[in-house]
């Protein structure tokens, strides 16, 4: 197989390493942005170079963002190119459209990488969907998040220093806010739903609310009682077809989801038949995802052709499927609060069972009347 990669930054420079060590997989052509000494006989500016080249059957895309990715993967793809992406964000907006054009076409989309990082979820979940129905999926899904919430259990820290330090330390983009207020995960649960229930989810559709409010006093308040908060993610089959929402929740000391520490994800599925599985590792990095973007090519190298599920059928999200508790902490109670509040946490209040939707809706509204406010469902 001969590849040319798009991008070649930390996962890209990851792709390009493997491949080096293996007879059955050349990376022939770099798509590059500005000049790399170290392949300077195989990088190219122009996407053209790349389409135009019939030797070249694969392409790995590795550069991140939509624009230009997008044009870059279809013309990939009218071509007649394999493609191979790790890019989330494209994945969760295109994916109904690129995985028609590769089919329309006869080649492979696959994007193993794009959820999980090196974990290998998208293939485990359409490989138990060949024999079971799968009734739900989430977890732990963003390693930036999870590195933040469990330095403030473990270490009592305050937001800002804990967020400084995943900085510090390359886990958190100088702009955070992707990862904190939850828009990576998101795009992560709308490809994950896709596939786990053969429907296109419109990612901006599902209510999400971040970690970017809570405070070192809720975390207290939550230990005190024998709770962990993790940012997690949950797609269900309903009675009106697929619930989903991202949102910080309360876990119990207890559960598999409480004992994830540093930057690690835990993903699981739970099937009818089959039960409760979970996938742990690293979420990010460069040769765990690198070498699920390689495991891509190799599965293509093999022969596989489809899609990880037939996702050409757009769903709608049923709204408040899903109650729980909530613990909510803001300075500007209102009637709606007042009217579910049930005990009081710390600063913060416990509600009855309220509507996933009906509360992420408020919570995020409330923001705008109380920058502090913050919200987490009751597991």
């Amino acid at each position: 197989m001969q590849i040319a990669l798009l991008g070649f930054g930390v996962v890209g420079g990851g792709v390009y390493a493997i491949c080096q060590d293996r007879s059955d997989l050349r990376v022939t052509r770099v798509l590059v942005r500005s000049d790399k000494p170290e392949i300077a006989a195989i990088a190219t500016r122009s996407m053209d170079d790349i389409v135009n080249d019939p030797a070249i059957d694969t392409v790995a895309e590795v550069m991140g963002g939509i624009h230009p990715a997008k044009e870059y993967v279809e013309a990939a793809l009218n071509a007649g190119k394999h493609v191979v992406t790790a890019n989330k964000a494209l994945i969760a907006a295109c994916g109904d459209e690129l995985t028609a054009l590769a089919k329309k076409n006869g080649v492979s989309l696959r994007c193993t990488a794009a959820v999980g990082g090196g974990i290998p979820w998208l293939v485990n979940l359409e490989r138990i969907k060949r024999l079971d129905t799968v009734s739900e999926v989430g977890g732990i899904m963003n390693g930036t998040t999870n590195f933040i919430m469990d330095a403030m259990h473990t270490s009592g820290a305050a937001f800002g220093d804990v967020l400084a330090q995943a900085q510090a330390l390359g886990y958190a983009e100088a702009d955070p806010s992707a990862d904190i207020d939850g828009d990576d995960i998101r795009r992560k649960l709308a490809i994950s739903a896709g596939v786990a229930f053969d429907v296109s989810v419109e990612e901006t559709a599902i209510p999400t609310f971040g970690i970017r409010t809570v405070t070192d006093g809720d975390i207290t308040a939550f230990r005190q009682r024998g709770f962990v908060c993790k940012l997690l993610a949950t797609a269900m089959r309903c009675q009106d077809g697929v619930c989903a929402f991202v949102e910080p929740t309360l876990v119990r000391a207890g559960e598999p989801e409480a004992a994830v520490g540093a930057n690690y994800n835990l993903i699981t599925y739970t099937a009818d038949r089959i039960g409760r599985q979970s996938f742990f590792g690293q979420g990010a990095g460069r040769f765990p995802t690198a070498g699920n973007v390689v495991q891509d090519c190799l599965d293509i190298l093999g022969g596989k052709t489809a899609f990880y599920a037939d996702i050409s059928r757009r769903t709608s999200l049923a709204e408040d499927a899903v109650s729980h508790p909530y613990y909510v902490r803001t300075a500007a109670p209102d009637e709606f609060l007042r009217s579910v509040t049930v005990d009081t946490w710390g600063g913060g209040v416990i509600t009855s069972a309220v509507g996933v939707d009906t509360m992420l809706r408020w919570a995020k509204a409330k923001l705008q009347e109380d920058p502090g406010c913050f919200v987490a469902g009751i597991r």
